[in-house]
C-alpha cells in the first residue's frame, strides 16, 4: 500500500489513479490515526455540514465516524485532476446500530501540498437507505480487493 508521500504532485493520470486508490485503501482500514497522516498538520476540510482543521480534529471526527457508521466499506473514482488537485466521485456502504443499511454517494475535492499531504478536502455527500439485499460491497472488511469491481466497472 502507496504511503500518502509517496506519490506527490504534479499528478500524472497514473499517478492520479494511485492517489485515489491510496485513499481508498486506507479510509477502508477504518484507521482514524492511519488516514490522518495522509493529511497535513493543518488541513481543512468541510464534510457535509461539518468542518475540520488539522490533524487531531481529523482524528476525533472519523473515530465517531466509524462509531456510528459500522461495517464501512468504500470505492471512489477518479473524476478529474490537474497539477495538484484531485476530484473524485465515491460511494460507501455501512449500517448503522439499529441494523439499517445505508449507501453515501459523494464528490470530493482534493488539494495537495508540495509533499503529497492533503491541505484540502471538500466532500458532498448524500445518504439513501438501503435494503440488505441491494448491498453492492460484499469484500471482507478492510480495503477492496484488487478483484472487486469498482465504481467503473458498474452500473448504477
Amino acid at each position: 500500500m502507496a504511503k500518502p508521500t509517496d506519490i506527490r504532485p504534479p499528478f500524472t493520470r497514473e499517478t492520479a489513479l494511485k492517489k485515489v486508490r491510496a485513499a481508498e485503501d486506507a479510509w477502508n482500514t477504518r484507521d482514524p490515526e492511519r488516514v490522518s497522516l495522509a493529511y497535513s498538520q493543518n488541513s481543512r476540510w468541510r464534510n457535509r455540514e461539518t468542518f475540520v482543521e488539522g490533524r487531531p480534529q481529523i482524528v476525533e471526527f472519523l473515530s465517531g465516524k466509524w462509531d456510528k457508521e459500522r461495517e464501512y466499506r468504500l470505492a471512489k473514482q477518479l473524476w478529474s485532476f490537474t497539477d495538484n488537485r484531485i476530484a473524485v466521485r465515491f460511494q460507501y456502504e455501512y449500517h448503522d446500530d439499529a441494523g439499517n443499511w445505508f449507501r453515501a454517494y459523494g464528490n470530493e475535492n482534493w488539494e495537495f501540498d508540495d509533499d503529497g499531504l492533503m491541505r484540502r478536502r471538500e466532500a458532498s455527500i448524500n445518504d439513501y437507505a438501503i435494503d440488505p439485499s441491494e448491498r453492492k460491497f460484499h469484500w471482507p472488511l478492510g480495503p477492496r480487493p484488487a478483484d472487486h469491481p469498482g465504481l467503473e466497472e458498474r452500473v448504477k
